[in-house]
């Protein structure tokens, strides 16, 4: 299954969204929102938002989570000190309410920094588009 394919076809059909290929990895972002990121290899995916990500053997799992970043379901709490960013959560919308499901985080950053949360959202489709 080559996902690099599959997103490169169904993006045709959404011609506002700025794209880019680089090798094996595709982005995508969205105005006001975050990138939404595939590296594709032979073990699987990495799929990523900004500075989350996660590996997936599955690569149907893999095209899901990535049309997943595109949904209102999905939003990217992330952590900065000062301007430097080093944890990223995502989060799910789930009865009701947002709940973190996983974090991203860099080991070294400036911790002695103010501490800034932001709340990154694409919210381009109800689901996501149809990878």
């Amino acid at each position: 299954m080559d996902c690099i394919k599959q997103i490169r076809a169904k993006l045709e059909n959404y011609p506002g969204l700025d794209w880019q290929l680089d090798g094996m990895t595709i982005s995508v972002s969205p105005d006001h929102g975050f990138t939404v990121w595939l590296t594709e290899s032979a073990e699987g995916c990495t799929v990523g938002f900004n500075g989350w990500h996660e590996e997936f053997a599955d690569k149907a799992e893999a095209l899901d989570c990535f049309a997943f970043g595109f949904s209102d379901k999905c939003r990217l709490q992330v952590f900065a000190k000062g301007t430097f960013e080093y944890k990223w959560v995502l989060q799910v919308f789930k009865n009701e309410q947002w709940v973190s499901d996983s974090t991203t985080a860099l080991v070294f950053f400036p911790f002695w920094r103010k501490t800034r949360i932001s709340y990154l959202q694409n919210n381009l489709t109800s689901s996501g588009p149809d990878v």
